[in-house]
């Protein structure tokens, strides 16, 4: 008799473990389905604003595309009742503050950037970003980059410096340096990574969705008062009728997939992959847009192709030692498995 009841516990603990272990698959294939999605998305956002520069400027580009991402953000926590809006009504000014870094500064420079460049320089600058994030922590909290992360950095910038041209003002294809629009975008990157920080100091308060949904709301006030501002200055332009016809059908695959969509995804494959695993996607950004381009029937340069494999190689070797070092710490503590994610998948 007790044998038969302990040959029935050993059963339905196998079979718990191989239940719990398809749940881990099928988890782990979503999250590479959503960070692949993300990835792509915004490997084609570079691409498709590209077009709309010509018809909407930086200001008001940036205005409509995060009116279109409150929308739909606005949809996500309807459903949750009155707690979100109580929480943006008590940290209305830091959400606004870090919304304004990542989607005011962040788009209207990168955009900026953008139209003095091309797009798969966009995607490749924004393949930096994680190791500009480790760079901002130790400016401003103190904490010290492994020497990994330094020499990958640099390998990083140099990559960026070789895409942009500047070393070969006017090489072999003829066209200027991208040297200026290029600086500018990166600039702009560190709006994004501000932004990306905040996610780790509200997590005690907010989820990924509340998080990327309140910034949004919050800072919207402040994106449209920042467009109207730069029109009455001369630096931006209200589009005409005839641009937003022309362009309406890109203002909202940026607005609802790049802005939106794509943050979700990628933040729900951080969770479900982790946050090192989640960075190495970023990989994904220039190739996809690269591959784009490419299917477009623009080929990259050859100073391209070596700027975006110095990026894509800095980036490799940056998450295989991040890897390494986060390993002791979590055989040290089994709940480091779960570790907490922020939006694009930064750390704190």
């Amino acid at each position: 008799m007790v044998s038969e009841r302990a040959g029935a516990d050993a059963s339905d603990i196998e079979s718990t473990l191989q239940a719990h272990s398809m749940t881990i698959a099928h988890s782990r294939s979503l999250g590479i389905a959503a960070l692949l999605l993300a990835t792509s998305a915004w490997g084609g956002m570079f691409l498709v604003s590209k077009g709309v520069l010509h018809q909407v400027d930086p200001f008001w580009f940036t205005l409509i595309r995060y009116s279109f991402s409150a929308v739909l953000f606005v949809a996500l926590i309807a459903p949750r009742g009155m707690g979100p809006w109580h929480k943006l009504r008590a940290h209305a000014l830091p959400l606004a503050v870090r919304g304004t870094a990542g989607f005011g500064v962040f788009s209207v420079m990168l955009l900026t950037g953008l139209a003095h460049s091309v797009p798969s320089h966009g995607a490749i600058i924004m393949a930096t970003t994680p190791m500009t994030t480790q760079l901002l922590r130790w400016v401003l909290d103190g904490v010290r980059p492994s020497r990994t992360t330094l020499l990958t950095s640099l390998l990083a910038m140099a990559g960026v410096v070789i895409v942009s041209g500047a070393l070969s003002p006017h090489g072999s294809d003829g066209e200027a340096s991208t040297m200026f629009g290029d600086a500018v975008a990166f600039a702009g990157t560190l709006g994004w990574v501000w932004y990306t920080r905040g996610a780790a100091q509200f997590a005690d308060r907010l989820d990924v969705i509340e998080y990327s949904a309140l910034t949004v709301i919050a800072s919207w006030p402040v994106l449209a008062l920042g467009a109207a501002f730069a029109t009455a200055l001369g630096a931006a332009a209200i589009p005409s009728a005839d641009g937003l016809i022309l362009s309406w059908h890109a203002l909202l695959y940026v607005g609802l997939i790049s802005s939106a969509v794509a943050v979700l995804a990628f933040n729900y494959g951080v969770r479900a992959l982790g946050a090192i695993t989640g960075t190495a996607f970023l990989n994904f950004v220039p190739v996809s847009a690269s591959l784009l381009s490419v299917a477009l029937g623009k080929l990259p340069s050859g100073n391209e192709l070596l700027g975006m494999s110095m990026v894509v190689g800095a980036l490799l070797i940056h998450t295989v030692g991040s890897r390494a070092q986060a390993a002791p710490l979590v055989r040290a503590a089994p709940s480091a498995r779960r570790p907490k994610s922020g939006v694009c998948g930064a750390t704190s």
